[in-house]
């Protein structure tokens, strides 16, 4: 009952929305970066209760869906060396690359399987001594500490059948690159929760500080983001950009100090290449040169082929929050969570996903 009281409370929602309606007077953009933000939003309903200034836009947020095609294909690539057994999530099984998905390869004889987390990965390698186990590590810093823990139970047990696909990225980097960008306008952020527990909500500094533009770092449940949204407009109406943590419960100024130890340990800042924004600086972590044994992009020598994208797919425009992901020729018609075309209809974070779920009949203008 206390938790009940405490997030999803009726009377305290209407207080917030009446304050939002009260004080918001301009048109205002607002991009909720995670992908978990964007279920929440559509689940709940929140964009019908926010008054018409208010513009939410999804942000990359959806690490499946921001992995590019190109680093699809080396991984199913990878999946098909003879012996190899390839580890990952779920939701990656089924992303389609630039002719076909890893579910496509463990169909032909790839050895592929779903693992619930790096501890399952590191147990197979374990029942399997004589044949090389490779995790696919996609993920932002939210994942990225846990598989460099993997890396160093690894190196602590001598499992050297033991490798990572890094693909993992950087979240602020991200959105320094949409602002650079220019192609939406944004008049704040609602930061996402998971990633600021462990990165910290300093970390968001830069964007108010260097941009003009405040964030508030908002938990998942209804009352979170609207006091998220209700902070930002505050901001937004005085001109007083700033950082907001309405996630106090989970995040800290300074974040959590010992997975970013872990996660500085085994990996460095590198260049990526995302869904949507190209390659990035500084938003990559590929593993530390003292860790290349574990490193299966140094171990095994995959050609993946010329890489292609899907004509007609918009999820790189939806991951820009340049365009909603009913205004895409494909969403619900060609492409959906049964057919899936691109990985935004795949991932369990995936802004068309939620759309279609959602709100499938939703349509509108940039």
């Amino acid at each position: 009952m206390k938790y009940i009281d405490e997030f999803r409370n009726p009377a305290l929602a209407r207080t917030l929305l009446a304050r939002i309606k009260a004080r918001s007077t301009r048109p205002t953009r607002l991009m909720e970066f995670c992908g978990g933000h964007t279920h929440a939003i559509l689940r709940y309903g929140l964009r019908e209760l926010l008054p018409s200034t208010i513009d939410l836009r999804s942000g990359p947020g959806c690490p499946v869906c921001v992995t590019a095609n190109a680093d699809l294909d080396r991984a199913i690539a990878l999946a098909e060396v003879p012996g190899v057994i390839l580890t990952t999530f779920g939701d990656m099984i089924r992303v389609p690359g630039s002719s076909r998905s890893l579910q496509d390869a463990k169909a032909e004889g790839a050895d592929v399987r779903m693992v619930y987390s790096t501890l399952d990965a590191l147990q197979i390698a374990r029942d399997n001594p004589q044949r090389p186990v490779v995790f696919l590590g996609v993920g932002f810093e939210t994942t990225a500490p846990t598989v460099a823990a993997a890396i160093l139970q690894a190196q602590a047990e001598g499992l050297e059948n033991f490798s990572v696909l890094s693909l993992h990225k950087l979240t602020p980097p991200a959105t320094r690159a949409i602002l650079d960008a220019g192609d939406v306008a944004l008049q704040g952020i609602i930061g996402p929760g998971h990633v600021t527990t462990i990165i910290g909500a300093d970390a968001w500094g830069f964007l108010p500080a260097e941009y003009g533009v405040p964030v508030a770092v908002a938990g998942f449940e209804p009352l979170d983001i609207l006091r998220a949204v209700a902070d930002l407009v505050d901001m937004v109406e005085e001109g007083r950009p700033a950082v907001s943590n309405v996630y106090a419960r989970s995040v800290a100024p300074q974040g959590n100090l010992a997975a970013l130890e872990v996660m500085d340990r085994v990996f460095e800042v590198s260049a990526a290449d995302w869904r949507g924004l190209g390659v990035v600086p500084a938003s990559g972590l590929r593993i530390r040169p003292a860790f290349a044994s574990f490193d299966a992009a140094l171990r095994f020598e995959v050609d993946p082929g010329p890489t292609r994208e899907h004509k007609g797919c918009r999820c790189g425009d939806v991951l820009r929050g340049t365009i909603l992901p009913p205004q895409c020729p494909l969403f619900g018609r060609v492409c959906t969570p049964a057919r899936p075309i691109g990985p935004c209809m795949v991932s369990a974070e995936g802004a068309c996903a939620a759309y279609y779920r959602f709100r499938k009949a939703e349509t509108g203008a940039v």
